[in-house]
C-alpha cells in the first residue's frame, strides 16, 4: 500500500487512538510532520473532496496551493527565460503565460484522467482500448499552443516530483514510529 492509499484510509479513520493495533492517522501525522508543498498537494488532491466527492474539503487549501503554485511557476519562468522581457508589455505577457502554466498544470495534476474512459483505457461504449488515451488513463495536456503546452507538461512532471518526495519522506517517517 503507498502513502497515497494509506493518507485516503486515514482520512476515513473511525478510531483516533494510537496504540500497537491501531495506525489510522500515521499517515496523516507523517503528512502534516514533513511540512512542504507536497503535504499540501497531498490534502489537496486527497483529503479535500477531489477524490471522495462525499464530503466538502477545505477550499481554502485549494486557493492557498494556487497561491503558491503560481509563485512557484513565475520563479522557474523567470528563471527560465521563457519569456525575453525588453518591454513593459512583455512583462504582462510573462506574468500571464505564468499565470495560465500554473493553473492549467496544476488542475492536470489533481485530474489529469482521460474523460472519455474515465481513466481506466477501456472505452465505455465499445469495451476496447479507448483511442483518445490508447489505454493509458491519462489525459492530453489541452492547450492551443505547442510553446506552454511544453511548459505545462514540464510543470504536472514537476508537481509529480514534488509529490513524490514528500510521499518518500512522509513514508520514512512512518517506518521510523
Amino acid at each position: 500500500m503507498g502513502f497515497a492509499e494509506k493518507f485516503v484510509a486515514s482520512l476515513q479513520s473511525s478510531n483516533l487512538r494510537d496504540d500497537a493495533f491501531h495506525h489510522d492517522l500515521d499517515a496523516i501525522a507523517a503528512a502534516a510532520l514533513a511540512g512542504d508543498l507536497g503535504s499540501l498537494l497531498c490534502r489537496v488532491k486527497y483529503a479535500d473532496g477531489t477524490i471522495n466527492k462525499l464530503f466538502e474539503g477545505n477550499s481554502g487549501n485549494l486557493a492557498q496551493l494556487l497561491r503558491i503554485w503560481t509563485a512557484a511557476v513565475t520563479e522557474k519562468g523567470k528563471a527560465r527565460r521563457w519569456v525575453k522581457i525588453n518591454s513593459e508589455r512583455d512583462v504582462f505577457t510573462a506574468h500571464a503565460l505564468y499565470k495560465r502554466v500554473a493553473h492549467a498544470s496544476l488542475a492536470h495534476w489533481l485530474d489529469g484522467r482521460c474523460k472519455c474512459c474515465n481513466g481506466t483505457g477501456v472505452s465505455l461504449k465499445s469495451l476496447r482500448t479507448c483511442v483518445t488515451c490508447a489505454g493509458s488513463g491519462n489525459a492530453e495536456v489541452s492547450c492551443s499552443g505547442g510553446f506552454e503546452r511544453e511548459r505545462i507538461k514540464d510543470m504536472v512532471s514537476e508537481l509529480g516530483e514534488i509529490f513524490e518526495s514528500h510521499s518518500r519522506r512522509s513514508s520514512a517517517r512512518m517506518r521510523d514510529w
